[in-house]
Order: structure tokens, then C-alpha cells, then sequence
């Protein structure tokens, strides 16, 4: 159940991102093609940077638990056996201290706009904490995935980013070609 339900967490966060995505095209395309007929949205470059920044934060949990998320694994490819296991339970444990460190401060700040009732200095007076939910709802979600995955490791079992190595060099293009990491 608790399985289920974090799998459509982190789904839920990447369909979010993908929607602001396109909130963030439509806005740029309306800005662009309403400049021919005088058209405009009051703050719309606020608006775009606001959902660039829900949409960043948003994406990385479901990018992460994918296996798509950038990783920096030449020492940890390198291991075998527990010697693996254990550095991918250090790497981890770093990653989500850090990742709990930052989404304590970004709730935090979330909550002191909201309480203070700071309002945005653009040409739109809105609640600051509004916009400032999407990134630290993405933190947070990405925290709870990765506590999740290192719950998962110290289980024993393999890590779910972790991706088979491509068996034969048209795999190997395939997987290039279509844009997945290898």
C-alpha cells in the first residue's frame, strides 16, 4: 500500500513538472505572439520564472526513482559486492542529509512568507509562499524519495536507478538515441 502510494507521489510530482512545462510554453509563446497585436500578461516573465522554478523542483524525484537524474558514479561502478552496497548506502545517506537540510530551510521560508505575509516585489502584489510551494514541495518529495531508496538499499536490495548495462552496441544507440542514460 505505502508502495503504491509512493509510486504515485513521485509520478503525481513528474505529471506537476510537466505541467508547468507547458505552462511555461504557453506563456512564452502568448508573450511572444501578443506582442504583434499589443498584447500582454502583467508579469508574465514572474509567472514563467515562477513555474521554471516548480517545475525544476518538481521533476527531480520522479527523475531520480527513474534512474535519469545525473550521477557521478566512477568510483561506485568501479565496486562490487558489499563494497558497493556500502558506498551506495554513503552516497545515500549524504544525499539525503543534504537534501533534509535544504528542504528544512526551504519549508522554513515557505512558512515565514506565509506567516509574515510577504508579498512579491513584481508588477503583481501575490503571496510570496504561493510560488514558493512548488519548490519546496519538489525538495520535499525528492527527500522522501531518496529516504525511500535508502531504505530500499539497506534492505539489500539493488538500487531502482540503477539501470542494466547495455548488452550489444545497438542497445547501446538505442538507449543514446532515445535519449535514456546508459
Amino acid at each position: 500500500m505505502m508502495r503504491i502510494f509512493l509510486d504515485r507521489l513521485y509520478l503525481f510530482a513528474g505529471y506537476a513538472a510537466g505541467a508547468f512545462l507547458l505552462a511555461i510554453f504557453g506563456l512564452m509563446m502568448f508573450m511572444s505572439v501578443g506582442r504583434q497585436f499589443s498584447l500582454n500578461i502583467p508579469a508574465g516573465d514572474d509567472f514563467a520564472a515562477w513555474c521554471m522554478a516548480a517545475m525544476s523542483f518538481l521533476g527531480l524525484a520522479h527523475t531520480f526513482k527513474r534512474g535519469e537524474i545525473i550521477r557521478v558514479g566512477m568510483l561506485i561502478e568501479r565496486a562490487t559486492g558489499r563494497r558497493r552496497w556500502a558506498l551506495e548506502l554513503v552516497a545515500l545517506g549524504i544525499s539525503s542529509a543534504f537534501i533534509l537540510y535544504f528542504t528544512w530551510h526551504a519549508v522554513t521560508m515557505t512558512y515565514d512568507s506565509w506567516r509574515f505575509n510577504d508579498m512579491a516585489q513584481g508588477v503583481l502584489s501575490i503571496p510570496l509562499w504561493i510560488p514558493q510551494l512548488g519548490y519546496s514541495g519538489g525538495l520535499l518529495i525528492l527527500a522522501i524519495a531518496l529516504i525511500d531508496e535508502l531504505v530500499h538499499v539497506i534492505k539489500g536490495n539493488k538500487p531502482s536507478y540503477e539501470k542494466e548495462p547495455p548488452t550489444t552496441p545497438d542497445e547501446f544507440v538505442e538507449r543514446v538515441a532515445s535519449g535514456g542514460g546508459v
